[in-house]
């Protein structure tokens, strides 16, 4: 393994570590205000926190796996079990939406029947208090951390920390401090809240089937690629670029048409030169396959 994938790997171990320990630690005191407090949605809040501990173990889990060198199985490595991480992370949050939907709608189906919908205890607000406070933060770590790294997977991960503030800002600040009769409000803006939390979901699985599915490299980042490729002039006339990317990592393709009178060791020097402006600008861990041709 490069040191480049090493201290990559140890930066997401941590900051996922770091989330795992935060939310273990919220989970329980979530549990223990919802049972002193009365609040039904305090303990399903809690059960929500407990299952972001699922995701942050399947972001370390990939990260080991994805961080592993190229083998005889696998001669593109190993970054597309980090893709697979993204997406699955992505579907738990799609639960998640689904989960604060159906509550949402039975909570609103109460009220229409006539129904008074419970109001929770001071100790349960409070723990909804620090949660969104803790949560808030721990998203904003973490979505930091996992862009610096370029990691989908843990973006995706800081996301489902947002979902947990979101769900316990919509689950009791209303039902707390507004009248019997508003505390549909606590409903209605939780179903806003699901749709935003299927947005977010809805893009990061789109995302990473986009790469699983091979999908070229956005336009400005391919026409970049060709300014690097022909940046010496005795390197023109670049076709048949493929782009694809692979975890944290790219791969790029590309014919490129040198004078034909040019030496062996000549044109391999620039083809090197053409690698080391490419992995300076896009990583270390970028794949390059350049197919010289004479010029015509």
């Amino acid at each position: 393994m490069s040191s480049e994938a090493e201290i990559r790997k140890r930066k997401i171990y941590r900051v996922t570590f770091i989330g795992f320990v935060v939310n273990l630690v919220l989970s329980l005191v979530k549990l223990a205000a919802g049972i002193l407090g009365r609040s039904g949605a305090m303990v399903a809040d809690a059960v929500h926190s407990f299952s972001d501990l699922a995701t942050d173990v399947v972001v370390i889990a990939f990260a080991r796996i994805s961080a592993k060198p190229r083998d005889d199985g696998h001669d593109y490595g190993h970054g597309k079990y980090e893709t697979l991480a993204t997406i699955i992370i992505s579907l738990a949050l799609g639960i998640v939406g689904a989960g604060i939907l159906a509550g949402s709608i039975r909570d609103i189906r109460i009220v229409v029947d006539g129904g008074l919908l419970p109001r929770p205890g001071l100790v349960a607000l409070v723990a909804a208090g620090v949660s969104i406070v803790v949560k808030e933060i721990l998203y904003r770590y973490t979505v930091r951390e996992g862009r610096a790294v370029d990691s989908p997977s843990v973006v995706a991960n800081a996301w489902h920390h947002r979902s947990d503030a979101l769900s316990s800002l919509g689950t009791l600040a209303c039902a707390y401090f507004l009248g019997q009769k508003w505390r549909i409000a606590d409903s209605i803006a939780a179903l806003v809240v699901a749709v935003f939390i299927f947005k977010v979901a809805f893009d990061l699985v789109r995302t990473g089937l986009n790469e699983l599915l091979e999908r070229s490299l956005p336009a400005d980042v391919e026409e970049e690629i060709l300014r690097i490729v022909t940046a010496d002039p005795e390197v023109c006339q670049p076709h048949n670029l493929r782009t694809r990317r692979i975890g944290a990592a790219i791969a790029v393709e590309v014919h490129v048409r040198m004078d034909g009178a040019m030496t062996v060791a000549r044109s391999h020097a620039l083809t090197v030169d053409i690698e080391r402006r490419l992995r300076a600008r896009f990583g270390e861990g970028t794949m390059i396959a350049i197919h010289v041709e004479p010029l015509k």
